[in-house]
């Protein structure tokens, strides 16, 4: 017996992530020598998430294979869960056919995703395609503008009405279960689809079996609109700690809800945006290791040439200090130095600061009062930082020439302030002008601390040394 013919050990012996590099090691193997058999026998034993994250790490041609070898049901399921840059790759490679019956079957608001990768032209053809029923939720979701509550929710939800009883209503969310998100947040709402109140499944069951949804529905209903950003609407099912939230038109009407496992893929899509923006990544939420290269070419070189453009003045700041150099060759031992610090300076007053725009922990201090606290904590490092490189410098480096060594050290000092005042200003500038903070930030402090820094180093070596 071959080690690909081999059995999935059970996952308490192992770690998700080994199963997931053991299945894939195995399925491609298996796919390889042909035998279909035994890689259909692999993938019956495996969580759908987990067949998903197999079949993206195989060659893209092993790709279609694979998915075919699925069962219909558990297809769909898998395909939700692929990355919307293979569920593409898979689109232009399966049968048209195909594409219907598995995108017919998905969860709208995951189909939705889906066509907003697909080229207008695929789209429309499988949206003409789909069940009536699907079309128009379909249709619903993508009249709604991208990275709002109205294109990310689901309108398959379960409503309830006030005069139902316990009884009813459990009845009613039996014959709703496979069909719905979720069922164990329940609405409540009038002849005319308004939201009157809300319940979970806890509180249903908990009643008396004549009790009517009324007397026991919460009728502080929190909820967002059709039109509300998707990174406020994660922030309110974080903080209220929701399994879903209900979404309702300018009317109060009913639409849609918003489950806690899309909310969870918002945030990290969010945060990779922001990670990626603050090395100077320009991303349009793709996978970024699976985009053309040419295309991360053009993305990364925007912010690469603001930088060279930098370096260019910086050495041209060089080039007018010639006299001041050569007459004392030891001041650009500390030119790497002082800048490299002032920019890391920099870069951790703008990631806090930035942090802090994203999680709304500096919503209760103004942007001045930000931007002082962070001067204060750049003068104290760079006080404990200046000492350090004063002591270094005059015993290690210029040895016994005192002068030159607290002329690097004040300039630390200096730095360290301008550093943490542009990393804690410019991201407040930037948000103002209607601007990424992550995206400018970066290039713009590296720019103001290099050219900055240069100047104030040299200004104040002449001022200590008396040049």
């Amino acid at each position: 017996m071959t080690e690909a013919n081999q059995s999935i050990p059970p996952t308490s012996t192992i770690s998700r992530k080994e199963l997931r590099e053991l299945v894939r090691t195995q399925l491609q193997v298996l796919l390889e020598i042909g035998d279909l058999t035994a890689a259909k026998s692999i993938l019956k034993p495996v969580q759908p998430t987990d067949i998903a994250e197999a079949i993206e790490g195989l060659p893209e041609t092993m790709q279609v294979i694979a998915f075919r070898l699925l069962p219909k049901d558990e297809a769909i399921e898998v395909y939700e869960q692929l990355d919307s840059t293979v569920q593409q790759s898979l689109c232009e490679k399966f049968k048209h056919q195909e594409v219907i019956d598995i995108v017919d079957k998905m969860s709208p608001d995951d189909r939705a995703r889906l066509f907003e990768e697909l080229p207008a032209s695929v789209v429309r053809r499988i949206v003409a395609e789909l069940s009536p029923t699907e079309r128009q939720s379909t249709a619903l979701l993508l009249g709604y503008e991208a990275g709002t509550a109205g294109r990310i929710m689901t309108p398959e939800y379960v409503s309830l009405k006030e005069y139902f009883t316990v009884s009813q209503s459990l009845e009613r969310i039996r014959s709703l279960a496979h069909v719905t998100e979720t069922i164990y947040s329940l609405y409540v709402t009038d002849s005319d689809r308004r939201l009157l109140g809300i319940l979970s499944l806890r509180d249903l069951v908990t009643a008396q079996l004549e009790q009517t949804v009324g007397e026991i529905m919460n009728q502080d209903i929190v909820s967002v609109q059709t039109d509300t950003d998707q990174e406020e609407v994660a922030d309110i099912i974080q903080r209220y700690d929701f399994l879903a939230i209900p979404v309702v038109d300018s009317e109060r009407r009913l639409v849609g809800i918003i489950t806690v496992d899309d909310v969870l893929d918002i945030v990290q899509q969010e945060a990779t945006k922001d990670i990626y923006a603050l090395g100077g990544v320009q991303t349009d939420g793709d996978n970024y290791f699976q985009a053309n290269l040419l295309t991360i070419a053009r993305r990364r070189v925007v912010w690469l040439l603001v930088l060279l453009l930098t370096n260019s003045v910086t050495g041209s700041i060089l080039k007018t200090q010639q006299e001041l150099l050569q007459q004392v060759v030891a001041l650009s031992f500390f030119i790497p130095l002082l800048t490299g610090t002032g920019g890391n300076v920099g870069a951790q007053s703008s990631t806090v600061v930035i942090r802090g725009m994203n999680t709304d922990e500096i919503r209760a201090m103004g942007p001045l009062q930000v931007i002082w606290r962070e001067g204060l904590a750049g003068a104290l490092l760079g006080s404990v930082l200046g000492i350090l490189a004063t002591i270094w410098a005059n015993t290690f480096v210029v040895q016994g020439n005192l002068p030159v060594a607290v002329a690097v050290g004040v300039s630390l000092v200096a730095i360290s302030i301008l550093a943490s005042v542009a990393g804690s200003s410019l991201p407040f500038l930037f948000r103002s002008l209607g601007l990424d903070p992550a995206l400018m930030s970066a290039p713009f402090i590296t720019t103001a601390v290099d050219v900055l820094g240069v100047l104030i180093y040299f200004n104040l070596a002449r001022l200590i040394l008396q040049i």
